[in-house]
């Protein structure tokens, strides 16, 4: 078995090189579509891309994604965006399990590299990106989505292939600006196909990002009216940053929806540790502490620290508050070199 992996492209030759250069060794054929490039990026492209397409854009990334699938010579596609690179990939693994099983669409860890302003930091996610192409191809404007050709239920499965992701880095402004254009081309899919839950999560999402957290707020709950599958990770994120947004828009009371559909969600430590925050702003400490407490059992979370520093950190700061000093120091003392902690430290010696 052999693997193509597709990817399109636009004015990113810096990114894109590092992509490439992270797919040596692997034997993966590796298919490159530019959709308009100025800067030099086709010559990355001509340097390390087996075939290579030009595609017009025309505001729909599904048909640029299906046109450069359509022109691999395998049908097993792994596909990755220019700012994405492999940090590991156990092929011999991921081979024996579409072997076993060709239907499979196969989610793959992502490391996501979150840098702004004022802080920096590490995410991880599931994504979707192996499949068969006899089977599975892209649908959506944008923020498109693996979607089944015969209409079968879509079969997940976790692989052992992981990958760094450097597209949320950049200033507040290109965020913004970014989004910006998401949420024109999900408005466009709203218009032709009506409404449809995940455009409307992506919609809240497009202006969480651009923090218009009352427009978020309106899409998000416009999306909870559908009978949604808590399940689907894109479902257990959007209850996650609607309650986010309820925490910028300081309507905190509201937040405490969340413990109504815990036993639904409370999947991640990021749920935990966001229920932790809607007791601690509605000044039910003890429950806040408790639900910080938990989180930490989970080994990872999508968001760093979440399950660590961060939520030992807010335990200690509830201690603290309410004057229990030796255990805000016992909670500081847990969250290693966390520098709002060790603040903490100091301030009770």
């Amino acid at each position: 078995m052999s693997i193509s992996v597709c990817v399109i492209t636009k004015d990113e030759s810096t990114k894109l090189k590092r992509c490439m250069e992270s797919l040596k060794g692997y034997g993966f054929e590796i298919v490159v579509v530019d959709t308009g490039s100025k800067d030099d990026t086709d010559k990355v492209i001509e340097q390390y891309a087996d075939k290579i397409g030009k595609f017009q854009w025309c505001d729909d990334f599904s048909k640029a994604r299906n046109y450069s699938i359509s022109l691999a010579s395998n049908d097993i596609i792994l596909v990755l965006d220019s700012d994405e690179w492999i940090e590991s990939c156990d092929i011999k693994a991921v081979e024996e399990l579409i072997n076993k099983n060709p239907k499979i669409v196969g989610r793959i860890e992502r490391i996501n590299d979150i840098v702004s302003t004022q802080t920096h930091e590490i995410g991880h996610e599931r994504i979707s990106r192996i499949f068969d192409r006899r089977y599975y191809e892209y649908k959506g404007r944008i923020h498109e989505q693996v979607s089944s050709k015969q209409l079968g239920e879509l079969i997940y499965e976790d692989v052992t292939v992981v990958i760094g992701h450097s597209g949320y880095n950049g200033t507040d402004e290109d965020k913004r600006r970014k989004a910006g254009r998401n949420i024109k081309l999900l408005l466009l899919d709203l218009q032709e196909h009506g409404d449809d839950p995940y455009i409307l999560y992506q919609l809240g999402k497009g202006y969480y990002m651009q923090k218009e957290y009352a427009l978020a707020a309106k899409y998000f709950e416009q999306g909870f009216a559908f009978d949604l599958e808590p399940k689907l990770e894109y479902v257990q994120d959007m209850v996650e940053t609607y309650g986010y947004t309820l925490l910028n828009l300081k309507r905190y009371k509201e937040m405490l929806f969340l413990k109504e559909i815990y036993h639904e969600f409370a999947l991640s430590a990021d749920y935990v540790f966001l229920t932790g925050l809607a007791y601690m702003y509605n000044e039910m400490y003890n429950k806040a502490i408790s639900e910080f407490e938990k989180a930490t059992n989970y080994k990872i979370s999508k968001i760093e620290g979440c399950n660590s520093f961060k939520a030992f950190y807010n335990a200690g700061v509830i201690c603290e508050c309410l004057g229990k000093r030796d255990q805000a120091r016992e909670y500081y003392k847990k969250c290693g070199n966390y520098e709002p902690a060790m603040k903490g430290l100091s301030r009770l010696k």
